[in-house]
């Protein structure tokens, strides 16, 4: 394999973009983002996208893609960005992901099966079971006995998997665990390069501190109160943020108290994060100070050249 494809992955406020531009002029890439929020129309500043100027310097793709009120999800992103990588190839340039939403990453190296579609009848039942009392062990026995691999891979208190792998199951009448086998992604195709910025924990909840006073200064409220205007989809209402916000402009809370639990859920997201990549044992870990991008591109330079 000749092709290669780059990803810079890392928790928020790591410096993963400003390293990414630097090393994409360096070796002409283009960047294709890989974060579940940036995807979406008009949320611009609760989500930290590249600048003007910066898209101007080195091409951007699978931003603003959607509205936020329409739903986006994992296999619609791996669809959208092996697209993205082969248009890439054929301009000459290095498909360079950049980003740090864990599935999106999984799903562009590893791929994601054909799923069946969600049938909320047959969801909303499954939730209804589960709240019973044993319900939700009942839920995952039933897993067990009909897909013994989803049963032992799926903790039974994971209640939102065992439903969503229960109405794989009853939908199609195949396991979920055999339909997973289908799946094919970038890392079977290209050779891939994954890297994973950490700064010190101290440093990162500094930055992330600065990040949400910059997104406050820049416009933050004006912005959550149109898109919380809207019917937002279910995963851009989740946006750190808007959740905080919504508190807030509901007068449930003091705009200070909306500020330090949006830097706290941050502070736990980028925590999330971290545990994610570190079970891929694909990523090359570098514990670089997020405030020296051109200190990160130069090591990933020297790597990928060896």
């Amino acid at each position: 394999m000749n092709k290669k494809v780059i990803f810079i992955t890392g928790p928020t406020a790591s410096g993963k973009s400003a390293a990414a531009m630097i090393l994409a002029e360096r070796i002409g890439a283009e960047i294709i983002s890989c974060d579940s929020m940036q995807v979406y129309k008009g949320m611009d500043i609760v989500t930290s996208k590249p600048s003007a100027s910066d898209r101007a310097r080195v091409p951007h793709h699978l931003l603003d893609i959607v509205p936020p009120t329409e739903e986006y999800n994992a296999f619609r992103y791996y669809e959208d960005a092996a697209g993205k990588v082969e248009d890439i190839f054929m301009r000459g340039k290095v498909p360079l992901f950049v980003g740090g939403t864990g599935l999106y990453v999984s799903a562009a190296l590893d791929g994601l099966f054909a799923c069946a579609p969600e049938r909320s009848s047959l969801r909303e039942e499954f939730y209804r079971q589960a709240a019973s009392p044993e319900g939700a062990a009942a839920l995952h026995a039933r897993l067990s006995e009909r897909d013994p691999a989803a049963g032992k891979r799926i903790h039974p208190n994971d209640v939102r998997r065992v439903i969503r792998a229960l109405e794989v199951l009853v939908s199609t009448g195949e396991p979920i665990s055999d339909r997973q086998k289908e799946r094919k992604g970038l890392s079977e195709l290209y050779e891939t390069e994954i890297f994973c910025l950490s700064p010190e924990r101290e440093e990162l909840y500094r930055r992330i501190d600065e990040r949400v006073e910059a997104m406050f200064a820049s416009g933050l409220e004006k912005e959550a109160r149109g898109l919380l205007e809207m019917p937002l989809s279910r995963t851009a209402a989740f946006a750190i943020g808007l959740k905080e916000l919504k508190v807030y402009f509901e007068g449930r809370c003091a705009l200070d108290e909306a500020r330090r639990l949006m830097k706290l859920n941050t502070r736990h997201y980028a925590k999330r994060q971290l545990t994610w990549f570190r079970k891929d044992k694909r990523v090359r870990w570098l514990n670089r100070p997020a405030a020296l991008p051109e200190e990160a591109a130069e090591t990933i330079w020297k790597e990928l050249s060896r």
